[in-house]
């Protein structure tokens, strides 16, 4: 089932396996989804931090495609990005 977020997902999985974060603009985003993000993406860190679980179908794109937020700048409007094995080795290392 094809949604909102697909694209992104599809862009994410389509960049290679050695690039380990992206960086991405709001409206970068937007381009990819060639829709707006809602309000709450620009307002509220909870939007990038949902769980996996329920209706958060933002984030299960990202994760789906293996990555997940490494950073958000709200004021600037961009989000990290990071391969999700790289963030969990990370934490174990650290």
């Amino acid at each position: 089932m094809t949604g909102k977020y697909t694209p992104l997902e599809h862009y994410l999985r389509s960049l290679p396996d050695n690039q380990k974060e992206i960086t991405l603009r709001f409206e970068q985003i937007e381009r990819i989804l060639n829709s707006k993000l809602p309000f709450s993406a620009y307002e509220s860190q909870s939007w990038w931090d949902h769980e996996t679980e329920g209706n958060h179908v933002n984030k299960r794109a990202w994760s789906n495609a293996g990555w997940k937020v490494g950073s958000v700048n709200l004021n600037e409007e961009w989000v990290t990005l990071v391969r999700a094995n790289i963030a969990i080795l990370n934490a174990v290392t650290n």
